[in-house]
């Protein structure tokens, strides 16, 4: 027979608990309630001993449905603090679900070919299976902790090897437990730690990093660095007046939209009162809103701009593939682009100042190797509550630290994917757009400086946004579906 392993049989020492209860009088006493000893009941249930234990029946049974009341409340009132919670959550989710684009909405817009419902089934079975047995494991290992079930080194070798499964339940689990322990440390153990040593030391380069970039800032601001353009003919940005401006090129416009009916018409606005040549300035609305109503109110305050004089077009594609991506795509095919030398993307929900162009276009003049001039990003709502404030330092550290460093020393970073003109001969030489992935503008960042294209990052030269104000999970979600998450998700590698 194999040694005990667990201490199975250990009773406790008080098994009372101490409890107010207010009898038929009304005064207040303090009893405890004991459960009878297995002394007693072994005693009691034997035949021979002839000794019977009255013990326990002299407790009133008004006594212990107070104390069964008392826990049933205390269990209650948990379930009550956290069903809430997590239906209010579920709810959330589902509404984020519902409010998007099924495979089926896809498969008919598309044209893709439906997918197979048994792949499917099968695929979301094995993600249940797995996760019901994580969270089976999990509870095993909670149970074993409060049991205490620990193995020392030598002495679980020395029984993994001596032990052979015993009859009934306690042996049976002490084996069980035992094998399951073996497997983790032979076989889990290993790999877990070596992910972990992997870990570490990839912290450790990214703290390099990091205070590699915090002492290039540092060293910006002693010196007061900032990229200056090379031909001149740039606006003064402390006087605001014109220094030998003469510098205007071609410049085409871009504003890509998705059902942006909330920010549309601040956007179309700001763009057309860009203070450049009318006629070297082309605006593009690509409008990918699959919406009717939305479309045809994009459609009309176009309509509006062109009555007052702009020059701006409005597109919609019929086949939307590709996400952002395609709609740039699709926009840069279109045959009059060859008449541009450079292209300007705002996405919907950006405001730019009326002098960016003269800000940013002024770089390129005789700079032929330059292909991204690239903004910094300003909220007007960043001190509106705890979570914009939160996001206002991240993103303050990511433009003024992370970009403006890269941008000023090895003329390399992510394009935010909005706020920022290209030079459409660069976009060409890189491959132009490509829908293979939803970070198109970290993607096209790096095939370009692959080619040998530098980039500038103005951090004096801000583009009016707005922060997620709503602390809510309907608006932490929401805020997924943003292009500047996915911009800010893009932009991190450098």
């Amino acid at each position: 027979m194999a040694p005990p392993l667990f201490n199975w049989g250990v009773k406790d020492t008080h098994r009372g608990t101490p409890v107010v209860v207010k009898m038929e009088n009304p005064n207040w006493s303090m009893v405890e309630l004991e459960g009878p000893e297995e002394e007693d009941l072994m005693l009691t249930n034997s035949p021979s001993s002839g000794v019977s234990r009255d013990k326990g029946r002299g407790k009133n049974a008004k006594q212990l449905t107070w104390v069964l009341l008392l826990k049933a409340h205390r269990a209650a009132g948990c379930l009550t603090s956290i069903a809430p919670a997590l239906l209010g959550f579920v709810a959330a989710v589902k509404r984020r679900v519902a409010a998007g684009k099924t495979d089926a909405d896809t498969d008919t817009d598309g044209g893709r070919e439906n997918e197979n419902p048994a792949v499917k089934t099968r695929f979301y079975s094995c993600i249940k299976l797995f996760l019901c047995l994580s969270v089976f494991l999990l509870v095993f290992e909670i149970v074993a902790y409060f049991k205490g079930w620990y193995f020392s080194a030598a002495r679980f070798q020395l029984e993994h090897f001596m032990w052979t499964p015993s009859f009934g339940v306690k042996g049976f689990f002490d084996w069980l437990y035992a094998r399951w322990v073996f497997v983790r440390v032979e076989y889990l153990a290993p790999p877990l730690q070596f992910l972990t040593n992997a870990c570490i030391v990839l912290f450790l380069i990214q703290s390099m990093d990091r205070l590699a970039l915090c002492l290039g800032c540092f060293w910006i601001r002693f010196k007061k660095i900032k990229p200056v353009p090379k031909g001149g003919g740039v606006l003064d940005l402390e006087s605001g007046e014109e220094k030998g401006f003469s510098f205007s090129p071609m410049v085409l416009v871009q504003i890509p939209m998705c059902n942006e009916k909330e920010v549309y018409q601040q956007s179309i606005a700001a763009v057309c009162n860009l203070d450049w040549p009318k006629g070297k300035l082309l605006i593009q609305v690509l409008d990918d809103s699959d919406d009717p109503a939305t479309q045809s109110l994009i459609k009309e305050e176009v309509q509006k701009w062109q009555q007052e004089g702009a020059n701006i077009l409005y597109r919609h594609r019929v086949i939307r593939d590709g996400y952002k991506a395609g709609n740039l795509k699709s926009a840069m095919n279109c045959s009059y682009v060859k008449d541009y030398e450079f292209v300007a993307i705002f996405d919907a929900d950006f405001q730019p100042t009326p002098d960016f162009l003269k800000k940013t276009v002024p770089h390129f003049k005789d700079n032929d190797d330059l292909g991204l001039v690239q903004a910094r990003w300003s909220f007007v709502n960043r001190d509106e509550n705890l979570l914009t404030r939160l996001q206002n330092i991240n993103l303050s550290f990511h433009f003024e630290v992370e970009q403006q460093v890269n941008g000023i020393f090895i003329n390399f970073f992510g394009f935010n994917g909005t706020a920022g003109v290209w030079r459409i001969k660069t976009l060409e030489d890189a491959g132009g757009w490509l829908e293979r992935t939803t970070v198109e503008d970290m993607d096209i960042a790096v095939r370009a400086h692959l080619h040998g294209w530098k980039f500038i990052f103005l951090n004096d030269v801000e583009n009016l946004t707005k922060l997620t104000g709503n602390s809510s999970i309907d608006g932490i979600l929401g805020q997924c579906n943003c292009s500047a998450c996915v911009c800010l998700i893009s932009s991190g590698p450098r």
